[in-house]
């Protein structure tokens, strides 16, 4: 039996849509998955097999085929497990594939079937916005993050059979509100111009830089203040609008540089500072895998 399931993946820093076909057939036993998969991709095998071990379901003993489309584009990471899986559950009769009907699902699984965090959440939800995707099911560490894009229903798993128990409408997980951004300090302390004593000099050319857009370099001995004053910074500088914060959120959400239980948008300015042997890749960017580096984090 075939199953459908519909899915996103990354590409830079925008979300694309993936269809996970998961195809269940007489023959000998084996789990092949094809669609240019990388190797943590390949790896999807053992944490499904397990996760639905470990979940109480059955594990079908059958020739199974798994196919990532579309088919010309490297897919990266752990976030098709929680896909596949219930694929597998519906190529096996185990679970009514119009159960799934309007959802784009993404999630990593671990052994005992627990639903883990992901990168690049707000992309997919993003795109999905803008393709009138109804809904998504996703890992409940990243839902808040994905809540905050209006339109969409977002539904956070913690476990594989917490997934299955609300499609199959068992134990309905209920969908988050749609979060409301406010601009804030919440994020992180930020350092107050008014308690650095003395650095008058500095701190002037500060408030002219921010003021006029400017850039500004500071040049000083160890211990002088220069990343003080620039860490000072960002709380004169104008509170970010919604468009800025997800800007800024994207970036940070594709990289992995948003802390475990940091959910939602990010609500200050960002401020990085690079080890001065930071090699070039880590400053602009790119690698085999491309991810942002420090001058996009800092944008």
């Amino acid at each position: 039996m075939l199953a459908k399931v519909n899915s996103y993946g990354i590409l830079g820093i925008t979300g694309y849509p993936v269809t996970v076909e998961v195809d269940v057939a007489n023959g000998l036993p084996m789990f092949d998955i094809v669609g240019l998969p990388d190797a943590s991709v390949k790896e999807s095998r053992e944490r499904v097999r397990s996760a639905l071990r470990n979940g109480g379901f059955e594990m079908p003993n059958l020739r199974i085929t798994v196919n990532l489309a579309p088919a010309d584009i490297k897919k990266e990471g752990a976030l098709y497990d929680l896909p596949i899986a219930l694929g597998l559950l519906v190529a096996s009769g185990q679970l009514d594939a119009d159960a799934l009907l309007g959802y784009t699902v993404i999630g990593e699984l671990s052994l005992d079937g627990t639903v883990r965090r992901i990168h690049g959440v707000l992309p997919m939800a993003i795109d999905a916005r803008q393709r009138n995707v109804p809904a998504m099911l996703v890992p409940m560490e990243n839902a808040e993050e994905a809540a905050y894009i209006q339109g969409i229903g977002v539904y956070g798993a913690e476990s594989l059979s917490q997934a299955v128990g609300h499609l199959k409408g068992e134990a309905p997980i209920a969908p988050l509100i749609g979060r409301e951004w406010r601009p804030g300090r919440e994020d992180a302390p930020v350092p107050d111009f008014a308690d650095i004593r003395g650095q008058e000099g500095a701190k002037r050319a500060m408030e002219i830089a921010a003021a006029g857009g400017h850039n500004l370099l500071l040049i000083g001995p160890p211990g002088s203040g220069k990343t003080m004053l620039a860490r000072s910074l960002v709380g004169i500088l104008p509170d970010l609008s919604f468009e800025e914060a997800l800007e800024i959120t994207k970036i940070h959400s594709v990289s992995g540089a948003l802390k475990n239980g940091q959910g939602g948008i990010l609500s200050i300015r960002p401020f990085r500072a690079p080890h001065h042997s930071a090699s070039t890749a880590a400053l602009t960017g790119g690698g085999t895998r491309a991810k942002p580096g420090e001058v996009s984090l800092s944008h």
